[in-house]
């Protein structure tokens, strides 16, 4: 049997995912650039085999995996940095998965990287944490509630830990990743588009909640699972009131946004307002993390937009959840779980009855 790796394993995310997967029996081989980082996380979770890699150097990421292993990525930001551990998967025959939350990043899995993966029978599975492995299976079960629904709106939302922040490598990606144009599923076709010009609205528990469209895995995917799609719609609800504000602001700069200048100089004026982490700490630590949650919701519609099914995942934070569930998704992988290959969803991957046990063992599951 092959290798779990996981390259970026002494980051915040990548600690997360080795921590996971030892707690599930697996000893996966951590890699990045710092020797000394890596061999002290060795010892510290009972002597893992440690490689050293750099993306400035592609052929020591390729050097990371053969064929049967499995690539696990929390190298980011993926735009800048991920290209050479796609690469190496795809090359070397070893299935892969990330962590990244990209839009640009997950348009380049699914149009340059999906052919040569399914040539060489590898399995591409982007964007396989909290983004947006939890909206694939909300939406996916609304669906299978509504057989008429033609389209499905999904929101992502956090519930308590007050004070709860990003991790550096979050941060870092927000940074440069923001004014980023993705694909939108509208209207029955991919279409690229400045994420934060509509706004999502959902009642859950009695509560109005609203978030603000970004790019995701979701479009690329669910049209092909639910052929009678017109409409996937995906909003992230971190921003509390100030997403009223964001709309009409993204609907006007969104244009602007196609000149590089532009695209600088907001990423120098976010810069200024998204904190770059203090201290030592790579993010939220554990006792912050334990005061957090996810929310995650699905509902979906006729053609007047009627709600005809809405389904509510909840669950640990973001972080752990992501953590757990690469570990289940490398873990399956590695067993010959996977249904197929190329970039694929998700449900695709391992399909729906899987994809809901394996969220209840990362600490998501459907409320009442």
């Amino acid at each position: 049997m092959g290798t779990i790796v996981v390259f970026g394993a002494t980051g915040y995310t990548g600690r997360l995912v080795t921590e996971a997967l030892v707690a599930r029996g697996v000893s996966p081989r951590i890699a990045g650039r710092d020797a000394t980082r890596l061999a002290a996380l060795s010892q510290e979770l009972g002597g893992l085999e440690v490689q050293v890699a750099d993306v400035a150097a592609p052929a020591s990421v390729a050097a990371l995996v053969a064929k049967g292993d499995v690539l696990i990525s929390t190298v980011g930001p993926f735009t800048r940095l991920g290209a050479p551990a796609v690469a190496a998967a795809v090359e070397r025959g070893a299935h892969y998965l990330d962590s990244t939350g990209e839009g640009a990043f997950i348009r380049a899995i699914f149009e340059r990287h999906d052919e040569p993966a399914r040539l060489r029978g590898v399995a591409l599975l982007t964007a396989f944490g909290y983004d947006y492995v939890p909206g694939h299976l909300a939406a996916s079960l609304a669906l299978e509630q509504a057989p008429s629904a033609v389209g499905v709106d999904i929101g992502y939302f956090a519930s308590g830990g007050d004070g709860f922040g990003m991790s550096r490598g979050t941060a870092a990606t927000v940074r440069e990743t923001a004014f980023d144009r993705g694909l939108l599923f509208h209207r029955g076709r991919l279409r690229e588009g400045a994420a934060g010009t509509r706004l999502g609205r959902f009642t859950i528990a009695g509560k109005r909640r609203v978030g603000v469209e970004v790019a995701s895995s979701e479009p690329y995917v669910l049209p092909r699972c639910y052929p009678r799609l017109r409409d996937v719609s995906v909003y992230l609800g971190w921003f509390g009131k100030a997403a009223y504000a964001m709309a009409p602001l993204s609907r006007v700069t969104g244009p602007l946004l196609r000149l590089d200048i532009v695209r600088q100089l907001g990423q120098r004026a976010l810069a200024k307002l998204v904190p770059r982490g203090e201290g030592d700490a790579l993010g939220p630590g554990e006792d912050a993390r334990a005061g957090a949650g996810s929310l995650i919701v699905a509902v979906a519609r006729d053609g007047r937009g009627r709600s005809l099914a809405q389904v509510e995942l909840i669950g640990v934070n973001s972080y752990d959840y992501t953590g757990r569930i690469l570990a289940w998704g490398a873990e399956r992988a590695l067993a010959g779980g996977l249904a197929g290959v190329g970039a694929l969803g998700p449900v695709e991957a391992f399909g729906l009855t899987a994809l809901l046990a394996g969220n209840a063992e990362a600490g998501l599951t459907r409320a009442p």
